[in-house]
């Protein structure tokens, strides 16, 4: 399982145009997605946030250990329900899509990806803090995914890659501010 997700990175980060026509035509349930894909990477994530305090501090502490690993976990996944949501929301309207909230999450997941492995690296080696500037090319891999995964016209196509991208990158940015405000005394 875990070969496979570390597979998926690697293609969507490094050829994200033939890994999306290879998820156009992979026959996947909602539920494989989540659970052998999203779940287990998510879970990643916070592991490495658990980690972080390991290797960033002098002395282990657990409550901020838990602290940091509740906030990626939550931050991740409402960042990724969050975003599957508005976007289905604003589909029909403003991005010219029907809703289906199965292939929004499909999609705002495996466009996700190089968040979630920035985060990863990241918690493990916070020296390396400006590695975050290769968020950007999260648009890049939305716009390789958007032809053959969503079938967007070209008409809509930067309309649809634009404001995918600001939602799937500040979701869970702004989730997790908002729990850093909430649970004080974390500050890595």
């Amino acid at each position: 399982m875990f070969k496979d997700i570390f597979s998926w990175v690697i293609q969507l980060i490094t050829q994200p145009a033939r890994a999306w026509q290879k998820l156009a035509e992979k026959e996947e349930t909602d539920e494989q997605f989540l659970s052998r894909f999203i779940y287990p990477l998510i879970g990643m994530v916070a592991i490495a946030a658990f980690l972080s305090i390991l290797v960033t501090r002098k002395q282990f502490d657990s409550e901020i250990a838990l602290k940091a690993a509740i906030i990626a976990l939550v931050s991740a996944f409402g960042g990724f329900f969050l975003s599957s949501y508005i976007l289905n929301e604003m589909g029909p309207g403003f991005l010219g899509r029907a809703k289906d909230l199965k292939l929004w999450q499909r999609f705002v997941g495996y466009s996700s990806v190089l968040m979630y492995a920035l985060e990863i690296v990241l918690s493990l080696l916070p020296e390396f803090f400006f590695l975050r500037f290769f968020l950007l090319y999260t648009t890049y891999i939305v716009w390789e995914g958007a032809g053959p995964f969503m079938q967007v016209e070209e008409k809509d196509l930067l309309k649809f890659v634009g404001v995918s991208t600001a939602v799937i990158l500040l979701m869970p940015m702004i989730i997790g501010k908002l729990l850093m405000i909430f649970m004080p005394g974390l500050h890595v």
